[in-house]
């Protein structure tokens, strides 16, 4: 008889376990708050890693037709503009893991694991829908909706992000930390760029206290810029003033070299906007306890929330996805044994990640000696520095 699993959170994460699941043999029963699968957001970068865990779902072709494949990503200083560091992307990745470096808009990328997750049989897709609570017992969970409905599952995945309700209830360890770090993001047509301004590849600028990173989407047809900060969030982002802080932005961006504030200054100009998020996170996973108990497992932003300077967050939800799959594939095991199996081969390696993203953070933004340690660094072993060959080789779910 096959096993029905619940899964709270319809963005990438929730599509990823859903087909993970699905593709395991299970009944999926997802459930989204929100009344219509959609995803904001701007870019998301897709190492070997990840972009192979999408090949065994056999979504290669979904994949060309909206990412860009950047051929190379390079380091530069923010404030001189000088390139510190290169790393050959494209065939030289295929060549050394497998699979290429893509670059997806979020919006894409949600929307092809949606249409894969609704070729899969035995898949119920409940919006507007949001799961509250549950109850287990010995072999079954029963969660409850905040529309009054009850219903019984052989588990529950919470992929329902950063503030996860399934966390509130598994873990109870209160609210993510803030990182004091903001987040610019924009998407621009490049056709609305001046041609200097358009790229084919993944630039990082490398400043005192801030960083930006721009890539291409869509076939090379937008491009997708962030700019992080340091400081405190507007203390009403619902009524955030886009005009005033863009202006704020470029202050920010006051002793970056020319070719950086001109990249920043043609958002607005290219008539695109400023999207601004206060970047919160979680300390690393400490054991696989934080990551299943009984029939409940977390999966995503909801298990490890970290910060984006490894450009991992989506890329660690799917391979936890891929992991969930094969974990419940082992129908030999009770459904708590195979979710305890998900954890133990997941835990040290989102733990790691979570604490190289905060690492990187620190680097990205030093200043004084660490700074032209860094910068020194970098130009002195280039891509051995950027190459990291423990993360793109997958944690070998697939």
């Amino acid at each position: 008889m096959k096993k029905q699993v619940l899964i709270a959170g319809g963005g990438i994460g929730g599509l990823a376990a859903a087909l993970g699941a699905a593709r395991a043999g299970c009944d999926v029963r997802l459930y989204e708050r929100a009344d219509i699968f959609s995803e904001v957001g701007a870019g998301v970068q897709l190492s070997p890693n990840v972009v192979r865990c999408l090949q065994a779902w056999g979504l290669q072709k979904p994949l060309q037709a909206v990412a860009a494949f950047p051929e190379r990503l390079q380091v530069r200083c923010a404030t001189s503009g000088q390139v510190l560091a290169t790393l050959p992307l494209g065939t030289d990745m295929v060549q050394r893991y497998g699979a290429v470096y893509a670059c997806v808009h979020r919006a894409d990328l949600h929307t092809l694991l949606l249409a894969a997750v609704l070729q899969e049989d035995g898949v119920q897709l409940n919006r507007g829908q949001t799961i509250s609570g549950y109850t287990e017992a010995a072999d079954a969970v029963l969660v409850h909706t905040g529309q009054g409905k009850e219903v019984e599952g052989d588990a529950l995945i919470g992929a329902d992000g950063l503030r996860s309700y399934t966390r509130a209830q598994l873990l109870g360890d209160g609210p993510p930390r803030t990182s004091g770090h903001l987040a610019y993001r924009a998407l621009v047509p490049q056709g609305a760029l001046p041609a200097g301004l358009r790229t084919t590849q993944v630039t990082a600028w490398l400043g005192s206290h801030l960083h930006a990173v721009q890539y291409p989407v869509r076939g090379g047809e937008m491009q997708n810029l962030v700019v992080i900060i340091e400081g405190p969030p507007p203390d009403d982002l619902d009524n955030w003033d886009h005009a005033a802080n863009a202006a704020d932005l470029e202050r920010a961006l006051a002793g970056a070299c020319s070719r950086l504030q001109d990249i920043v200054r043609s958002v607005p100009t290219s008539g695109s906007g400023w999207r601004l998020w206060p970047l919160s996170d979680r300390p690393p996973v400490s054991s696989a306890a934080q990551m299943a108990r009984g029939l409940v497992a977390l999966l995503g932003d909801a298990a490890h929330p970290m910060r984006p300077y490894l450009a991992q967050g989506a890329g660690m939800a799917i391979e936890d996805a891929a992991q969930l799959q094969r974990a419940l594939s082992m129908h030999d095991l009770d459904v708590a044994l195979r979710l305890r199996r998900y954890a133990l081969n997941r835990w040290e390696r989102n733990a790691r990640v979570q604490a190289r993203s905060q690492r990187n953070g620190r680097i990205f933004h030093a200043t004084g000696p660490l700074r032209w340690g860094r910068d020194a660094s970098l130009r002195l072993l280039g891509a051995r520095v950027l190459d990291i060959p423990w993360l793109y080789q997958g944690d070998g779910s697939v």
